[in-house]
C-alpha cells in the first residue's frame, strides 16, 4: 500500500534551559548592579553620643554606666547592692556611653538581678548633628 500524505516531519522542540540560564544571570547582574548602588560604603552611620542631662528628663528608673561606677536614677549605687536597689522593678532602662566596650555591658546585663527586668537601652542625640533638639 502506498502512502498518500508524505511523512510528518519531526520537528525538535527548543531547548527552554538555555533562556532560563540566560534570565537567571541576567537577573544576577541586575541585582549586583543595583545593590552596589544601594550599599554604597560612604555612607555613614550615627552613632549616638551621651551627654550631662538632668535626671527628671530621663526615663525611670535609669541606670547609668559610668567610668566611676554605677548610677541608679541619679544616686550612686554600689554594684553589691544593685539587686537590693532595683527591689520591685520590672523595667529597667540603662544608659551608657558609646566608645565603652560591649563585652562591659553585657557583663553587666548578665548579671542575676537583671534577669526577671525588662531592659531597655537609651540614647540620647545631641542637637548638633542634624538632630532635632
Amino acid at each position: 500500500m502506498r502512502r498518500i500524505l508524505p511523512e510528518p516531519e519531526i520537528r525538535q522542540k527548543p531547548d527552554t534551559s538555555l533562556f532560563i540560564v540566560n534570565i537567571v544571570l541576567l537577573l544576577i547582574l541586575f541585582f549586583l548592579a543595583t545593590g552596589r548602588f544601594l550599599n554604597t560604603p560612604n555612607q555613614a552611620v550615627d552613632l549616638s553620643k551621651t551627654s550631662e542631662l538632668p535626671v527628671e528628663s530621663l526615663p525611670k528608673p535609669l541606670l547609668v554606666v559610668r567610668d566611676d561606677g554605677l548610677e541608679l536614677d541619679g544616686v550612686p549605687v554600689p554594684t553589691q547592692d544593685l539587686a537590693k536597689a532595683l527591689e520591685g522593678a520590672t523595667r529597667l532602662h540603662v544608659l551608657i556611653a558609646r566608645d565603652r566596650p560591649a563585652t562591659e555591658l553585657v557583663a553587666l546585663l548578665s548579671r542575676e538581678e537583671f534577669a526577671d527586668l525588662e531592659l531597655r537601652l537609651v540614647t540620647v542625640r545631641t542637637a548638633g548633628e542634624g538632630q532635632a533638639p
